[in-house]
């Protein structure tokens, strides 16, 4: 009997868990818990690390799982590689369902660097209005270039910035082009720091900028392990039946 672990999150990971949920295989679904209210789900939910690669082979044995599929951002690369490691250990088949990254388009004025370390360097300078688009977990990483105005859009209300000098959007996406271009020119936005997270939920940014003639700067993906990765939950499924998970049941 197949037993699924969907590693989530994101706008993949809830449309995997209905399509799971619809065909009646057993899954859990796990939050990482860094969302104040996560998404309900129509499977069995838990939430918080599972302390490391070893803890996370511990809960594939001690729970039975037979498949696991790392549905969270691919920014999440810690995780990511807790999972590679874990399946290895565990023997445990293992497919990464993840959205593909944004490409420049005609017209984009992109600069790429490969991570935020890097991001953060080059910010160093004079000072600008930055539409820091980086999610809470990096904002401490650019307090040490403290002299730009940042503009941040949060998924929940901050207890506290460590940054001096900036202006609070707390929205959830998807966001549409026309909002997010009356947004920029309201903050005189000019310079955008996003990472390259894919979809189309947070792509308006990018969009924006480009009618208005902003730079971006972009943060590369972090380097993975080699692994299976799928980018829609119909190849998702069809990657489980042929793993052995009876579908429709």
């Amino acid at each position: 009997m197949s037993n699924l672990l969907i590693l989530g999150g994101t706008t993949e990971a809830n449309a995997l868990a209905k399509a799971i949920s619809d065909q009646g295989i057993a899954a859990v679904y796990s939050y990482a818990g860094r969302v104040e209210t996560p998404r309900p789900q129509p499977l069995p939910v838990r939430i918080g690390g599972f302390g490391g690669p070893d803890g996370l082979a511990g809960y594939i044995q001690q729970n039975a799982i037979t498949h696991v599929v790392d549905a969270t951002h691919p920014f999440a690369a810690q995780m990511s590689r807790n999972a590679i490691t874990a399946c290895t250990a565990t023997k445990t088949p293992l497919v990464a369902l993840t959205r593909p990254e944004w490409t420049a388009r005609a017209g984009d004025r992109w600069r790429h660097v490969p991570d935020i370390a890097a991001a953060v360097r080059e910010l160093s300078g004079a000072p600008h209005r930055v539409f820091l688009a980086v999610g809470r977990m990096h904002l401490e990483d650019f307090a040490a270039q403290p002299q730009h105005h940042y503009l941040l859009r949060l998924v929940d209300e901050p207890s506290a910035l460590p940054l001096p000098n900036c202006d609070v959007v707390v929205a959830k996406g998807p966001f549409a082009e026309d909002d997010d271009r009356a947004l920029m020119k309201r903050h005189d936005i000019e310079l955008v720091v996003s990472k390259n997270a894919g979809g189309s939920g947070a792509r308006a940014k990018l969009d924006a900028a480009r009618t208005l003639g902003i730079p971006v700067l972009m943060i590369d993906r972090p380097v993975l392990p080699q692994r299976t990765e799928l980018t829609n939950v119909v190849q998702a499924l069809d990657w489980l039946s042929h793993s052995g998970v009876n579908l429709g049941v």
